[in-house]
């Protein structure tokens, strides 16, 4: 009996959708005729869970750098490079998280080389490296751009096959298990910069960075010796563009690539739009965890939606919520209540994405492409990722709002994120309408 990802998948392949025929979506049907009854074999579970427990914890540690980053930065600042520019260091963050993404079409054809296994302990021993090689580089900028490199090397390799191991091993619940791989990336921001800051007070910056390496070696080496893939494809001879053929990926592909560039605005920003408006310090910081406390929430509860309501169906819901807070709420939370809401829904939209557009497109190519596409999709995120947050932070400098006393100065940055998550959203839109024009259905 046909299960609901099959029909997703040959309504798209034989151009079901939105306009009624095969003949004008000839172009989608790049996929292998065996993608239905691939996915029929797939077992929705059994070992997958293992498998969604090794990429937990793998996502575990690619968040708690990426999410922590902010407070080793703000140690360094303050004990061992005193002299630096911040914005130095801030590009040694914002580096390492660009690799991470850029490289997920180099990581795919790696993977099909020498398997997800060995592909996903490789990337825990880069990132763990890269973490001790901090520690012995705190007082020279060089050591830390090596550490910002292995930590974008490794993190692109633990984060690649986060992505697409679980559309191997899942298909009706596919997006419950996407859902519990990055919940780990959520709680793994979440706590580590709670432990991370500890460690600075009791011990000093350099072995915060050494206890970290070895920390997550410990947990993540054995946890990559867990991974199996359930499908293997070590024959693969080069990387392969085809599923850009397909019209609504293509649009999806579009559509994270543009909606990368607002997503960090906010955790970025919000500190010092809570000082702008009056707020303490600790009260900002309270904002900042609401923020990642409901992208935590919003990455298992997206999950649980992708499989109830459609994968396609919740991330276009997530990206409008995503654009309706910052066009509605954020350019006027000038008090303590309404800048909450808008951390807490901005956050569970936030966190939706990375969990409903790998869903999204794992059922949209089937098990056979899921892992090249998005590889495609995370590499169109490195420009966003680069440049998302220094744009927001030239129009903050331009308009004089690091210097200002109320929310109004940085509306010009809100609305850089909130018009950038706009056109992400109706590319969704165009890609959902493409698989079919009835948005009610189950896609």
């Amino acid at each position: 009996m046909a299960t609901s990802t099959e029909e997703i998948t040959l309504s798209v392949f034989l151009g079901s959708g939105a306009t009624g025929g095969t003949g004008e979506n000839v172009d989608d049907a790049f996929a292998l005729s065996s993608t239905s009854r691939d996915v029929e074999a797939i077992p929705d579970g059994g070992y997958g869970w293992i498998v969604v427990f090794a990429c937990f914890v793998q996502t575990f540690w690619v968040n708690a750098w990426t999410g922590s980053w902010g407070i080793l930065q703000t140690g360094l600042l303050q004990t061992t490079m005193t002299n630096t520019p911040a914005s130095t260091l801030s590009f040694v963050g914002s580096l390492g998280l660009a690799l991470t993404v850029a490289l997920g079409l180099v990581c795919v054809r790696l993977a099909h080389l020498i398997g997800a296994r060995w592909s996903s302990l490789i990337g825990i021993l880069l990132f763990g490296a890269s973490n001790i090689v901090g520690g012995f580089t705190v007082t020279n900028v060089g050591g830390l751009f090596v550490s910002g490199i292995l930590y974008g090397l490794g993190g692109g390799l633990m984060y690649t096959m986060s992505n697409s191991l679980p559309a191997q091993w899942f298909s009706n619940h596919l997006g419950t298990a996407n859902g519990l791989v990055k919940l780990g990336g959520g709680i793994g921001a979440t706590v580590m910069a709670i432990v991370l800051q500890i460690l600075i007070e009791k011990v000093g910056i350099a072995w915060t960075f050494r206890v970290m390496g070895f920390l997550s070696l410990a947990s993540g080496v054995p946890a990559a010796l867990l991974i199996m893939e359930r499908a293997p494809n070590h024959n693969a001879l080069s990387i392969d563009l085809s599923p850009l053929k397909n019209r609504p990926f293509f649009c999806l592909f579009v559509a994270g690539a543009i909606g990368v560039f607002p997503l960090f605005v906010p955790s970025f920003f919000l500190p010092v739009v809570a000082h702008s408006i009056g707020l303490s310090a600790s009260t900002a910081s309270g904002i900042v965890a609401c923020f990642n406390a409901c992208m935590a929430i919003g990455r298992l509860g997206s999950g649980i939606s992708c499989d109830k309501f459609g994968s396609t169906n919740t991330l276009l819901l997530a990206m409008g919520l995503n654009t309706v807070t910052m066009f509605a709420i954020w350019p006027v939370s000038s008090t303590l209540p309404l800048l909450l809401l808008f951390a807490a829904l901005n956050g569970v939209s936030n966190g939706a994405f990375f969990v409903t557009m790998p869903t999204a497109v794992g059922r949209l190519l089937g098990p056979d492409h899921a892992a090249m596409g998005m590889g495609i999709a995370v590499t169109g995120w490195s420009i966003g990722d680069l440049l998302g947050n220094p744009i927001a932070g030239f129009l903050i400098e331009a308009t004089g709002a690091d210097q200002a006393h109320s929310i109004v100065p940085y509306r010009a940055a809100i609305f850089y994120a909130a018009g950038t998550a706009l056109v992400s959203t109706a590319f969704v839109l165009v890609a959902r309408l493409r698989m079919d024009g009835n948005l009610t259905k189950k896609l």
